[in-house]
């Protein structure tokens, strides 16, 4: 890991340029699902990253897995291999300097992108190999089966450099009531945008299931999505015992799909390493920029369910940093775990919902492999961008609820002004918060600000989940299993209407 000389000149798309040496450069991706008929055939995540990996290198035109100085993998959810950068160096004979395993959150590979890519221009960072992977669908089969699975573990002493920063997102009031899923807190973001945008429930619900519907058309589209089938609006809104309520008023065509075997992998390196691997220059896509950033970590001190201001201010610093805006950018891929995450993120960056909003068809209908969905999220814009040279694309992921972002802008030119990158936390610290009542004191009269129900598998309803402000303008959370409860809000709109909280957070309407 060296620091090489200052310029290197070339011919980047149909114009001869001087590109700086330790510009960070992406020259190969790689995807791969596996669909496994049973747990005989099953490869665990290793195998997938590997696979991946190879795919990768032969992308880059290098002929497998490239000497690369770092192996970052991606946090992974289906198997603690305690070090899997280790277990998987040691499968194919790899011998990088430094083996790193990240922290989680469906931001990481962006994140990592940015990290990477400060590391090479500072000269700390040669190349590296980001790569991640879920056997979640096999993992759950297992489970069911209740079989053991035999994969690898690394030597307790073999532990990874560990890359990213852990961030607490659960607030201790929010856990005590069982309020910690994604399934649980997304759909209250629904009701919060729908409620904001003034749309009556059936109105919305229509936008939704037809903005759901064109992502799944783009996964029909692309070869490695894990559904490939465009399906009706129609399709989507109604409620059958294959498209089950789950917390209202997603059905689970509206939920992210983690049932899958997957993995993808990004190589980047220094175009001095690119030159020296003999990588097309076709093959060069260069990271522009990129910001990191999150919003008040708890959901109970936002001041609003309707609004993502830490989106607003790290995408319009990406896009500063890369000296663009959103009208120049072809390619956009937005995450999109829910329909609420990619209508708040295409508020906060001010995209509308008609414009192509993602490029692999989302983690419904492509597949959301926990932590990784960007990672092949990055690997079909770099394929859309090399088939569009001059394009610049525009990435955005997203962890926890709504909480961590990511950004990063690309294009296939080499950026004027060299990689850019920032953290406009400080900002976003200053903005405006709410304070969380306790349970004794969150009685009486409030107004319904959020909710949710909650339904078991059989359809039946199961708990109203509710956030309320009082009347001093202080947040409070409140659940219910009444059916008296439950039944109202399911039917109609809620958001606004006076309720009252009873002792333990109990919701009355």
């Amino acid at each position: 890991m060296r620091a090489i000389g200052a310029r290197s000149y070339g011919r980047v798309g149909c114009a001869i340029v001087t590109v700086d040496a330790r510009s960070p450069v992406i020259v190969g991706v790689g995807q791969y699902l596996h669909r496994a008929e049973g747990l005989d055939d099953a490869l665990e995540p290793v195998e997938l990253m590997e696979r991946a990996i190879v795919a990768a290198g032969e992308d880059a035109g290098v002929g497998g897995a490239p000497p690369a100085d770092s192996l970052r993998v991606v946090s992974s959810f289906s198997w603690r291999y305690g070090n899997p950068a280790w277990v998987l160096a040691e499968r194919m004979g790899l011998h990088p300097v430094e083996l790193a395993y990240t922290t989680a959150g469906g931001n990481t590979p962006q994140t990592l992108i940015n990290t990477t890519s400060r590391q090479i221009v500072d000269g700390q960072l040669d190349a590296a190999i980001l790569v991640g992977a879920e056997a979640w669908r096999t993992r759950m089969r297992a489970r069911r089966k209740d079989a053991v699975l035999d994969w690898a573990k690394a030597p307790a002493e073999e532990e990874p450099v560990v890359l990213g920063r852990e961030l607490e997102m659960t607030h201790p009031d929010e856990a005590t009531l069982g309020v910690y899923l994604p399934v649980q807190v997304y759909p209250m973001f629904e009701t919060a945008v729908r409620a904001a945008a003034g749309r009556d429930p059936e109105e919305h619900l229509a936008l939704v299931s037809e903005l759901w519907s064109r992502f799944s058309a783009v996964a029909a589209e692309n070869p490695y999505a894990w559904s490939r089938e465009a399906l009706t609006p129609e399709h989507i809104r109604t409620v059958s015992p294959e498209n089950r309520l789950i917390g209202a008023p997603y059905r689970k065509l509206m939920n992210s799909n983690n049932d899958v075997d997957m993995a993808a992998c990004v190589i980047v390196c220094s175009v001095e390493r690119a030159r020296s691997w003999g990588v097309p220059e076709e093959q060069w896509v260069f990271p522009h920029a990129g910001t990191d950033c999150h919003e008040h970590a708890f959901v109970s001190n936002r001041e609003s369910l309707a609004r993502t201001p830490a989106i607003e201010i790290g995408g319009r610093r990406v896009l500063e940093l890369a000296g663009t805006h959103l009208d120049e950018i072809e390619v956009v891929d937005l995450y999109s775990c829910f329909p609420s995450a990619v209508q708040l993120g295409a508020r906060s960056l001010g995209l509308d919902l008609d414009r192509q909003l993602t490029r692999t068809g989302g983690l419904c209908f492509s597949g959301g492999p926990w932590n990784n969905y960007v990672m092949h999220a990055l690997a079909t814009v770099v394929g859309e961008l090399r088939a569009r040279p001059g394009a610049l694309g525009f990435v955005w992921a997203n962890g926890g609820y709504a909480t961590k972002h990511a950004f990063g802008v690309y294009g296939t030119t080499p950026p004027e002004d060299g990689f850019r990158h920032d953290e406009p936390q400080a900002e976003i610290d200053l903005l405006p918060s709410r304070a969380l009542a306790t349970a004794e004191e969150a009685t009486g009269a409030a107004t319904i600000e959020s909710y949710t129900v909650m339904h078991a598998r059989d359809g039946a309803p199961e708990q109203a989940i509710a956030t309320c402000l009082l009347d001093d303008g202080r947040r409070a959370w409140a659940t219910s299993t009444d059916t008296d409860v439950m039944s109202p809000l399911l039917d109609g709109e809620w958001v606004g209407h006076r309720a009252s909280l009873g002792v333990n957070g109990t919701l009355h309407l």
